[in-house]
């Protein structure tokens, strides 16, 4: 029987390199015999990329912590829950007075570093398979590839340069792979590592359209191109944004805007990349670990922690008639479009509507997806790109496509400033809570001033980059630097 060693090896509690049968991770200190013939077969690869898609599933990596650092942080939320229920952090990240040992930023930095080692294992044993067909063997490596690039996107939205890990390494380490692996490369370098994977994958990836059944959450063509696009978009690289949206074919808006958040708006014709998740009151691991439960309704006839609670900011944002607001925002007293009553009992006046699981809206495991790329997104970002190169008047229309779908006018507003100010504002109604808001405010310079409004002191040349994790920072002695602001 072939077999092939993969050795496992925790540094600053990244699982560089693991692999077992069952493709989950394993003790750090163990070395696993992974049987090739086992995974030699179409069903058996896909299965080792699905891991990779699982890892999204993961309560750090989707839910409790990954709401703290995108969403509490910003203006579009509060901490919630109770005023003596600081969520381990979730009271200082909202703050904002957070350091280099907040949990949370530990446990994002390590869920991302966890993933790409879960495709960096797909990556390396995928070649090594004679008996998995070649299309399909082509496409699994471009899906490993989109997840990759991701992640990486993730970490260096949030943390600036970060370590770039490509391949699996041995135990005991090299000095080369050492060094690899605690040493930050520029932020250039992480945008260049994900835009060479994200081309990779387009070359490699099919249309959605030929996905189906249990493969309809698999990353596409369309999904590569519109990644690529908000890659280029955080690099200011406006024509490059053009392009690549313009080859975001094949999805269109959803008439009713509420409809795509729930059950059966999943994948729908605005759906370009999403988390599946399929609840459970019995079997764990799949759905996103108490995502709709923290974020549900607490306090008296409630049902839920009650983190990540709409901001009055937010609410305050929306115009007379946006549709918008009520499928974003549950109020306290309303009643939820299944009929389920919200009591004015509850312990906080608004709650995140895009968390919530009818069927399974009180269990760990829920039904609830996490949209990261909508076709609204793509319109967007075009138009913020259009008007940056001063084609504001091919812009407007753009903006106008949201708004009319929103259920509002047209913009009023002609001039270069004021369209780039309308794209901000419709940026962040249009995905309230899909875990952009902070990224957008401080790539577009807005943060500061935004956080004022919402009483909160954001320090300039600080809160820019999350602080990257201590325990990092110490296996990484000689090799890494904190990020600037006093962590």
């Amino acid at each position: 029987m072939k077999r092939i060693y993969i050795s496992v090896f925790v540094l600053s509690g990244l699982l560089f390199s693991a692999c077992a049968d069952d493709f989950l991770d394993v003790s750090p200190t163990e070395s696993i015999p992974v049987d090739l013939e086992v995974i030699n077969s179409d069903s058996g690869a896909s299965g080792l990329v699905t891991a990779v898609y699982n890892q999204f599933l993961g309560w750090d990596m989707s839910s409790f912590g990954w709401n703290a650092v995108t969403s509490i942080i910003s203006d579009d939320a509060d901490k919630g829950s109770d005023p003596g229920d600081a969520g381990t952090d979730k009271d200082i990240i909202d703050a904002l007075t957070y350091n280099a040992s907040t949990p949370s930023f530990q446990s994002t930095w390590d869920a991302n570093y966890a993933g790409i080692n879960r495709c960096n294992q797909a990556l390396d044993l995928l070649p090594k398979l004679d008996k998995v067909t070649p299309a399909i063997k082509t496409r699994l490596i471009g899906e490993a590839k989109f997840m990759r690039a991701f992640m990486y996107f993730t970490l260096v939205k949030g943390y600036g340069g970060v370590p770039i890990i490509d391949h699996l390494s041995g135990v005991p380490l090299s000095d080369e792979d050492r060094e690899m692996q605690l040493t930050r490369k520029p932020a250039a370098d992480v945008y260049a590592f994900i835009e060479k994977d994200l081309n990779d994958a387009i070359a490699s990836l099919p249309e959605k359209s030929a996905y189906s059944g249990a493969d309809k959450s698999r990353a596409s063509k369309g999904a590569a191109y519109a990644l690529l696009a908000k890659v280029s978009l955080y690099q200011k690289k406006w024509q490059a944004v053009i392009d690549n949206c313009d080859k975001v074919t094949g999805y269109t808006l959803v008439t009713d805007y509420a409809a795509q958040y729930k059950k059966e708006g999943e994948f729908g014709p605005e759906s370009i990349f999403e988390i599946n998740g399929v609840g459970s009151t019995s079997s764990p691991g799949f759905g996103i670990g108490n995502y709709s439960v923290s974020q549900a309704p607490r306090g008296a006839g409630g049902w839920g922690w009650g983190f990540n609670t709409p901001s009055q900011n937010l609410a305050d944002a929306y115009e007379s008639g946006d549709v918008r607001r009520a499928a974003t925002i549950i109020f306290r007293g309303s009643v939820l479009y299944d009929g389920r009553e919200v009591p004015s009992t509850v312990a906080n006046p608004m709650y995140n509507y895009k968390a919530y699981s009818s069927d399974f809206y009180n269990q760990e495991f829920t039904d609830t997806n996490l949209r990261y790329l909508r076709y609204a997104e793509v319109i967007l970002m075009k138009a913020e790109a259009l008007n940056e190169l001063g084609q504001t008047s091919e812009a407007i229309p753009l903006v106008n496509m949201i708004r009319k779908r929103a259920g509002l006018s047209d913009t009023p507003f002609t001039s270069q400033t004021d369209i780039r100010k309308a794209i901000y504002k419709e940026r962040r109604l249009e995905f309230a809570f899909e875990h952009d808001r902070w990224f957008d405010i401080v790539r577009t310079g807005q943060a500061q001033a935004a956080m004022a409004a919402d009483g909160k002191t954001f320090i300039v040349g600080k809160h820019e980059l999350w602080p990257i994790p201590t325990t990092f920072l110490r296996e990484a002695a000689g090799y890494s630097e904190q990020n600037p602001g006093g962590y």
